[in-house]
């Protein structure tokens, strides 16, 4: 059985920073692309940023230059460092990874973890 379990949401005033951990544990042969979710009150779930198994990453437009997506596949981990967070940022965030199991390849996510900043 595969699990995401993330990290490192929190109360946060403008401006100020936060870093989210996504770890992936069980059976777990190989693990693809990663990426961060977030999906605001009332909002549609939406794409904040990827990272490939190799590294390249894509961001959202409204977090270039503030987020930076990371990972490390020794820990089976990946990161969101989030920079100069603006309440509009307030949202749950959720983790994603393709993972290949005994079962096959498949798209697994996190519980989810609250950000909220304040004005």
């Amino acid at each position: 059985q595969v699990q995401l379990v993330e990290s490192g949401g929190g109360l946060v005033q403008a401006g100020g920073s936060l870093r989210l951990s996504c770890a992936a544990s069980g059976s777990i042969a190989g693990i693809g692309a990663m990426g961060w979710y977030r999906q605001a009150p009332g909002k549609q779930l939406e794409l904040v940023a990827t990272i490939t198994s190799g590294g390249s990453t894509d961001y959202r437009d409204s977090v270039k230059g503030r987020f930076t997506i990371s990972r490390d596949n020794a820990k089976r981990t990946v990161y969101l460092q989030m920079n100069s967070l603006k309440p509009d940022d307030t949202s749950v965030y959720y983790c994603q990874a393709n993972i290949l199991t005994m079962k096959g390849r498949g798209d697994y996510w996190g519980q989810g973890t609250q950000v909220t900043v304040s004005s």
